[in-house]
Parts: structure tokens; C-alpha cells; sequence
């Protein structure tokens, strides 16, 4: 069983984790000091949101696969457009069905299901179902992400491919899935976890338009339609950005203004060169789409963890991609990073 799930976590896209654990995590340490605080309860909403979103990884790629997008897919990387390529290799090579696969999306939400209703009876039995506080938030934010999830990819909504994809994933990975561990550890949500939660949204959605910005000529030429592309034109995909990595922080600053938040999470703003570089990056780009102007031989270690072995990703031609890519979502794993110090200091010092 541990060889079997190793191997289809290996399948699921591991390095996209970094958007749904740390917003879980930061949720649930957000929880600490509430009067219904239950440290299991986190543990088993964070372990469920992780095989949820392997479950969603996986399902995506195996309606991508149905609807046989290969083809197109193939055109791009004719053309240079590698940034695509590595998507369900487990299925272009043969090692796997989708069958094989659909048992793995059954194995990670029955997973994630057993989790989320163990704390439902606990949380039902401690508040109640009823109620402004009762458990009922627990089925109706799975049914949200559920829904939301499912037809991301799927027919008849599709909403991936109508442009509205990174709304989606920002929307389930930030106040739906920060309310829901929240509440499953605090038995309660709260203004605050509203505060720090649409900020967290904002950046997850920031990593997935960054992928469609810089690779909207992939997109067009396999006739996937992205926020980027439904902007149209690289001056508004540079605005959006803009508003993207910058409006959290601006949020936060607002929440410690008005007393929502301690005025120790400005440490937060630690991770604003992140976003102006990014920015920068894109900017130039955006002016210069030769992929590589502006982009270091080597990443700049305060723009956090790369990929490993990074002369061969340049060798690959993907680093002006990738760079990117993954500073976009070191941005994301920076703030929360940033928040749950802030919270333990605010911890220590009360």
C-alpha cells in the first residue's frame, strides 16, 4: 500500500502540495487559543485537504486525458512550447490507465473523505448542527469544493477551459479550504480567518495565472483557454498581476490598521521583493517575450527554493518558465510562512 500511494502521490504533482498545506497549516495554527481548539482535528483536516488536492490533480489529468488534448499537446512542444509536456506522462508512456487512475482519485477521496467525517461527528456532538457555528459548515464547504473541483475540468462546465480556472483554485485553496480547517480545528470561524484567508486565495490564484501569463502561446496553441487569455491583451495580464501579488500585503496592512490583526504581522512585508521581482520579471517579458531577459544564470536565494539541479533546467530552455513559475509560488509559501511566526509570537507575547 505505502509503494502504491508513493507511487501515484509521485503521479499527482507533489511540488503543487506547496498551495494547499501551507494555507492549511497557517489555518490551523490561526486556530490556536480558540476555545473549542482541538490539535487532532487539524492534523486530520490537513491531511485530508492533501488528498483532496491529489485527488483533484489527478482527476484533472484524467479529463485533460478523455477529452484527448494530446494531440494538441504534441503541436506545442513541435513548436518550442515545452512548458506543457511533462502534463499525465504516466499515461503517454503507457505505465498507467485511466482506470488505474481513477482507482487512485477513489483511494485519495475516500482518504479525504474519512477525514472530513470523523471531524464532522466530532464537531456535530461538541456545536451542534445547527446554528450560526454548527457543523453543517463542514459538508456544505466539501460540497463547495467538491462541485467547484470536479468541474474545473470537467463537463459540462469545464470552467479550466473557459478562463476561469485560476479563480476557481484560488477561491477553493484560500477562504474555502482556510475556513474549513479553521473551523475543523476551532469549531468556529471568525472576521480574522476571513482577513488572512482572501489574501492566501489571492496568491494561490497569483502562482496559476503567473503558469498562464508566461505561457499563454502554449495555451492558445492547444486551445486552452486561461484568465490570461480571456484578459487577451499582455498590458491587463501585467495589471492583473500587479493586483495579484500586491493586494495581500495592502490587506493585511488594512487588517493591522483596524485592529483586526497585531501589528507584528507586518513582518509579512518581508516578502514583498519577492513580488517585485516577480513583477519586474514580468514586466519584462511582457515588453520582451524572448524568455530570457531579466533572468539570472541562477536563482537569487532570497527568492526561496528552486528546482533542483538548475543547469539542467537551463539546458531544457525552461528556466525562464520555471523561475518564474516558482517564485510565484515561493510568494504564497513566504506570506504563510511570514503569518504562522507572526501568530506564535502573538502567542508567546499575549
Amino acid at each position: 500500500m505505502g509503494n502504491y500511494l508513493k507511487k501515484w502521490i509521485e503521479h499527482a504533482r507533489p511540488r503543487s502540495l506547496m498551495q494547499s498545506m501551507m494555507p492549511a497549516v497557517l489555518a490551523t495554527i490561526c486556530a490556536i487559543g480558540s476555545e473549542k481548539f482541538n490539535i487532532l482535528c487539524g492534523f486530520a483536516a490537513i491531511l485530508g485537504v492533501v488528498c483532496a488536492h491529489l485527488a483533484l490533480n489527478l482527476a484533472d489529468d484524467w479529463f485533460d486525458y478523455r477529452i484527448d488534448m494530446m494531440g494538441d499537446r504534441d503541436k506545442v512542444i513541435r513548436q518550442g512550447f515545452r512548458a506543457m509536456s511533462v502534463k499525465y506522462p504516466y499515461f503517454t508512456d503507457g505505465s498507467e490507465t485511466p482506470r488505474s487512475a481513477a482507482a487512485a482519485i477513489a483511494t485519495f477521496g475516500g482518504i479525504a473523505l474519512t477525514c472530513g467525517l470523523g471531524i464532522f461527528i466530532y464537531r456535530t456532538v461538541g456545536c451542534g448542527f445547527g446554528g450560526a457555528q454548527g457543523s453543517w459548515i463542514i459538508p456544505a464547504i466539501t460540497a463547495a469544493c467538491a462541485f467547484l473541483g470536479m468541474f474545473y475540468s470537467a463537463p459540462p462546465l469545464k470552467l479550466s477551459f473557459r478562463g476561469l480556472g485560476e479563480m476557481v483554485i484560488g477561491f477553493i485553496f484560500g477562504p474555502l479550504l482556510m475556513w474549513g480547517v479553521y473551523y475543523s480545528t476551532a469549531g468556529s470561524i471568525d472576521a480574522g480567518i476571513s482577513f488572512v484567508s482572501i489574501p492566501v486565495g489571492l496568491l494561490v490564484l497569483n502562482i496559476l495565472f503567473t503558469h498562464s501569463f508566461i505561457d499563454m502561446e502554449g495555451d492558445a496553441a492547444s486551445n486552452k483557454m486561461t484568465f490570461a487569455r480571456l484578459l487577451g491583451n499582455r498590458k491587463l495580464c501585467l495589471a492583473a498581476s500587479y493586483i495579484f501579488t500586491f493586494v495581500p500585503f495592502i490587506m493585511i496592512v488594512i487588517a493591522v490598521a483596524t485592529g483586526v490583526l497585531h501589528p507584528i504581522y507586518l513582518i509579512v512585508l518581508l516578502v514583498i521583493p519577492r513580488g517585485i521581482w516577480l513583477c519586474h520579471s514580468l514586466h519584462c517579458f511582457s515588453a520582451d517575450s524572448s524568455h530570457k531577459n531579466e533572468i539570472p544564470d541562477q536563482p537569487y536565494r532570497w527568492l526561496g527554493p528552486m528546482a533542483k539541479n538548475w543547469d539542467i533546467v537551463r539546458e531544457k530552455g525552461l528556466d525562464w518558465f520555471l523561475m518564474r513559475w516558482l517564485c510565484a509560488r515561493n510568494i504564497l509559501s513566504g506570506f504563510c510562512a511570514m503569518m504562522i511566526i507572526s501568530k506564535v509570537i502573538t502567542l508567546i507575547i499575549r
